[in-house]
C-alpha cells in the first residue's frame, strides 16, 4: 500500500502515514503457500508411492535453491518457486518409511496447532501476552504429572530433552547447596553424579556447559540388555563417598537411545534415598510408555523420581519440540532456583493473580507454547487414542522382530524391550563365513553402503550405528500410526534388495 501523502509526517527521510506493507500480496502470498504446503507435504509426502527423500550432495544442493540473499527482494512466483524447491529437497520426515530418528509421522491436530502458534506468535512467560497458552500448559503438565504417579508436581515445557536434562543437573545442584545461584562454583565441594553407561549424551554436555566437568560425570556399567546395574551404582556412590566428593545427582534412563533399555528404577530409588541424592529420570523416548496401560510396567517406579524429562513429540507425535521437564516438589523450587526477577516483566502489583506469569522459573525469556500441540492432539484422540498409539507401535515392532528371525541373512542384535529393533543384515557373501574378525570388519561396512543406496534411491530411512563393542546395525525405530505391516515388509525387502550383491 502507498502511504497517504495527505498531512505527511517525514522523520529523517522516512513517511510515516500509513502502514508501508502491501497487506494484500502477503495474504496472497499465505493462501498459495499454504495450498502449496497442503498439496506437497500433507498429501504428498505422507504417500507411500513417494520418495523419502530426494538426496543431493551439499555443493549441488546449493545451486539448485539459490541460496543468496540479495538486496532486492523477489516477486510472489519466485518466492512459491523457492518453497517449492525447499519442500522437494527435504526429507519427508512424515513419510511412513522414515524410520530414521526418535520421531516420525504427522499428526494433523498438532500441525494444526503449530499453525495456529506460528501465526498467532505468542511468547509464553506472562498471563497477560498469552493467556490461553499458559492455561493450556497448566492443564498439560497437571496431566502428565498424573500419569507419572505424583499426586502433586511441578513443571516447564523446554527446547528439547537435552534440556530438561540440564534444568535436572542444574535442580539437583540448586537443592543440594542453594547458595551456588548468588555464590558461583567457587566454594563448592567436589560434585559429582552418576548415569548409565548407556545414557544420552546430554548428560556429559550438561556437566560441561554447567561447569561441573565430565570428569565429575560417573557412567556406571550397564548389563547385557544395556540396563544401569544397580550394586555397580550402589558401588561408585560409595567410592565417591571415600574420596571425600560429594554425590548429589542419579541419572536413570528409561529408552536409551539406540537400544530402547528401561533402568530398573525401584532399585536405583532405594540407593538415591539411602544416600540422599536426587533422582531424576530421563524418559524423553520411554516416557511416552506411561499412556499405555499394557506397557506402563517398563517405567515401574517412576513415581519416586524427583524430576523426569518426557519427551511427546517422539512417540506421541506431537511435533518437534515438545519437550516437558516435571518436577515432583511444589515448593516453588523451579522458580527459586530460576528466577530473576526481571521488573518490566514479572511485576508483582498487575492487575491479576501473578502466579500465573511462570516465566521467571524458565532459562529462557521468549518462550514457545509448545504444550499447545501435545494439547491438541490429546483432545482430538482422548487419552485411549493416544495409548492405541503407543500399542500399535510396539505391536508393529514385534511384528517385525519375528520377521527378522524368519528370514536369512538378518540377525537380531537382542529381544528389544521397546520399539528399537536392532539388527544386522548380512549379504549372501558373508552368510558362510565364520565369525571371526575378518567377518565383523566386512560386516561393518555394510550398513553404511546400504544407507548411501536407500538415501540415492530415496526408498526409506534407517539409522544405524556401532556401539559398545559391536559393529554397525541397522536401528529401526516404529512411531508413526501411519507405519503399516506392509512397510515393515517392505522394510526387510528393501535391505535385501539393495544388499544382496555385497
Amino acid at each position: 500500500m502507498v502511504p497517504s501523502r495527505k498531512n505527511m509526517v517525514l522523520v529523517d527521510g522516512v513517511i510515516l502515514n500509513g502502514p508501508t506493507t502491501d497487506a494484500k500480496a502477503g495474504e496472497r502470498f499465505v493462501e498459495d503457500a499454504c495450498r502449496l504446503i497442503m498439496e506437497e507435504v500433507v498429501l504428498k509426502a505422507t504417500d507411500i508411492h513417494e520418495k523419502v527423500c530426494e538426496w543431493r550432495p551439499p555443493e549441488e544442493l546449493k545451486r539448485l535453491l539459490d541460496l543468496e540473499l540479495r538486496d532486492a527482494g523477489e516477486p510472489h512466483h519466485r518466492l512459491l518457486e523457492r518453497c517449492q524447491d525447499i519442500i522437494r529437497y527435504s526429507v519427508k520426515t512424515n513419510h511412513p518409511r522414515f524410520f530414521n530418528q526418535l520421531y516420525a509421522g504427522l499428526d494433523y491436530y498438532s500441525l494444526v496447532a503449530r499453525f495456529m502458534t506460528e501465526a498467532l506468535n505468542p511468547s509464553v512467560y506472562t498471563y497477560e501476552v498469552s493467556p490461553v497458552f499458559l492455561l493450556v500448559e497448566e492443564a498439560v503438565l497437571k496431566k502428565m504429572i498424573e500419569f507419572i504417579g505424583w499426586k502433586e508436581g511441578d513443571g516447564i515445557f523446554n527446547p528439547g530433552g537435552s534440556v530438561s536434562n540440564m534444568y535436572a543437573m542444574n535442580l539437583a545442584r540448586y537443592k543440594y547447596c542453594p547458595d551456588i545461584k548468588e555464590k558461583g562454583l567457587s566454594g563448592l565441594p567436589r560434585l559429582i553424579l552418576f548415569t548409565s553407561a548407556e545414557c544420552h549424551y546430554s548428560m556429559k554436555k550438561s556437566a560441561s556447559f554447567l561447569g561441573i566437568g565430565t570428569e565429575n560425570v560417573c557412567f556406571v556399567e550397564t548389563d547385557g540388555r544395556g540396563k544401569m546395574i544397580p550394586e555397580e551404582l550402589e558401588k561408585r556412590v560409595q567410592e565417591a563417598e571415600k574420596e571425600g566428593a560429594a554425590p548429589f545427582l542419579v541419572c536413570a534412563t528409561s529408552g536409551t537411545t539406540v537400544l530402547g533399555a528401561f533402568d530398573p528404577l525401584d532399585e536405583i530409588a532405594d540407593i538415591c534415598e539411602r544416600h540422599g541424592l536426587w533422582l531424576h529420570v530421563d524418559a524423553s523416548w520411554g516416557g511416552s510408555a506411561l499412556m499405555s496401560r499394557k506397557h506402563r510396567r517398563l517405567l515401574q517406579g517412576i513415581h519416586r523420581a524427583d524430576s523426569v524429562a518426557w519427551n511427546p513429540h517422539k512417540m506421541l507425535m506431537a511435533g518437534i519440540q515438545c519437550c516437558a521437564f516435571l518436577v515432583k516438589d511444589k515448593s516453588d523450587l523451579l522458580k527459586r532456583c530460576y528466577s530473576a526477577n526481571a521488573s518490566y516483566l514479572f511485576q508483582q502489583d498487575k492487575f491479576y493473580d501473578v502466579s500465573y506469569d511462570t516465566g521467571d522459573k524458565s532459562i529462557q525469556c521468549s518462550r514457545r507454547p509448545d504444550a499447545f500441540k501435545f494439547w491438541m492432539a490429546w483432545k482430538a484422540l482422548g487419552t485411549l487414542g493416544l495409548e492405541e498409539r503407543v500399542n500399535r507401535a510396539l505391536a508393529l515392532s514385534r511384528y517385525l522382530v519375528e520377521e527378522i528371525k524368519k528370514r536369512e541373512g538378518f540377525k537380531l542384535l537382542m529381544e528389544p524391550e521397546y520399539a528399537n529393533i536392532c539388527f544386522w543384515y548380512i549379504p549372501p557373501s558373508l552368510r558362510q563365513m565364520e565369525e571371526g574378525p575378518e567377518f565383523w570388519a566386512k560386516l561393518h561396512l555394510v550398513a553404511p553402503a546400504i544407507k548411501e543406496r536407500m538415501m540415492k534411491k530415496g526408498s526409506l530411512m534407517l539409522g544405524y550405528q556401532p556401539h559398545r563393542g559391536k559393529v554397525n546395525f541397522f536401528r529401526q525405530v516404529v512411531i508413526s500410526p501411519q507405519v503399516s505391516r506392509e512397510d515393515m515388509d517392505f522394510l526387510l525387502d528393501e535391505i535385501d534388495l539393495l544388499g544382496r550383491d555385497m
